[in-house]
């Protein structure tokens, strides 16, 4: 937008004159267009199975599961045993130097040359031509099913009892799994499910004398026996989302989400560490001037001059007819 030299003077005359609001100024101090975006959380809530048609899933966990499937159809268990050996070929059958569909017999048509496979990008190509990959995912899939023979195929509608139960079976065994393969188990045998208990992502337990009051920043208080922990849960990315909270909100942002968020989501919580503040000037919000309804007397007028105008007109289509 440009301002001509009169525009300019009008709105520095406004300025330097008295700090009343007219038509065409308003006065505001630089917090009254200022807010906090808060990130609002809830926690994720899993059900859990050892199934089988989610335990064979684990075995494509490192990504690009659709192409590893199609690789596993086609060099089987060398993918584990003598990745070496058909690495080469593999390559070249994700650049595309193979025919993509399969050798057939001759139907006659010479003419037409049998498709070439699309070229995988070069970074995807270099993670399914590690074998540490291939070897990871088939630990997992191993794991899942010494698990399922252990703890059987039971769904768990508590995700927290089914991660307890699994934890003690790999301490029982033996099996030396990491955080992140953990992870890529759980993920694989459970899902989302509503009515299911929270996630539990952090317990810490006070000490005697430790204070503790129950906040909006997602920790929680729980007491079993005389024993006093605070609960801290796993965020539902699919749930997650932010509103913006004005830096004048008297109460400020606890005030806000009391009264705006928590009637409609009561386990929402807010998460301190992503709220960041902006500022934002709406001359629409401020000067916006909204055109006058119509009276009910001009509806009224209207309406019935409609139905003058179609008087008649129905008989007439009858009677054409």
């Amino acid at each position: 937008c440009e301002l001509s030299p009169t525009d300019a003077q009008r709105i520095l005359d406004l300025y330097l004159g008295e700090a009343t609001e007219t038509e065409q100024s308003k006065w505001f101090a630089p917090s009254d267009f200022g807010y906090w975006e808060v990130t609002v959380e809830r926690p994720l809530r899993l059900k859990s199975q050892l199934k089988n048609g989610l335990i064979d899933t684990l075995r494509f966990a490192s990504g690009d599961e659709i192409l590893r499937e199609e690789i596993w159809k086609k060099y089987g268990e060398a993918l584990y045993t003598s990745f070496a050996s058909i690495k080469a070929d593999m390559e070249a059958w994700l650049k595309g130097d193979e025919d993509e569909a399969e050798d057939s017999e001759d139907d006659g048509d010479e003419d037409e040359a049998a498709p070439k496979r699309k070229a995988v990008p070069a970074k995807r190509r270099k993670k399914l031509l590690d074998p540490t990959t291939w070897l990871r995912d088939k630990k997992l899939l191993e794991a899942a099913k010494q698990a399922q023979t252990a703890l059987g195929h039971d769904v768990h509608d508590d995700h927290n009892a089914f991660r307890s139960l699994f934890n003690d079976f790999l301490k029982d065994t033996g099996i030396k799994l990491g955080a992140p393969e953990k992870k890529a188990i759980f993920k694989a045998v459970s899902w989302r499910d509503e009515y299911a208990p929270e996630v539990i992502a952090k317990r810490t337990k006070l000490k005697a004398g430790d204070a503790f009051e129950e906040n909006i920043t997602g920790q929680y208080f729980l007491t079993e026996g005389k024993d006093r922990y605070v609960l801290e849960y796993e965020a539902d990315s699919d749930l997650r989302d932010t509103e913006q909270v004005p830096l004048n909100e008297e109460g400020g942002i606890e005030a806000f989400i009391k009264r705006e968020v928590l009637p409609h989501a009561a386990d929402a919580w807010m998460e301190p560490s992503k709220t960041r503040i902006g500022y934002e000037i709406s001359f629409a919000r401020y000067f916006y001037k909204p055109v006058p309804q119509r009276t009910l007397a001009e509806i009224r007028a209207d309406i019935l001059a409609l139905e003058q105008r179609s008087e008649g007109l129905l008989s007439k289509i009858v009677g054409a007819a």
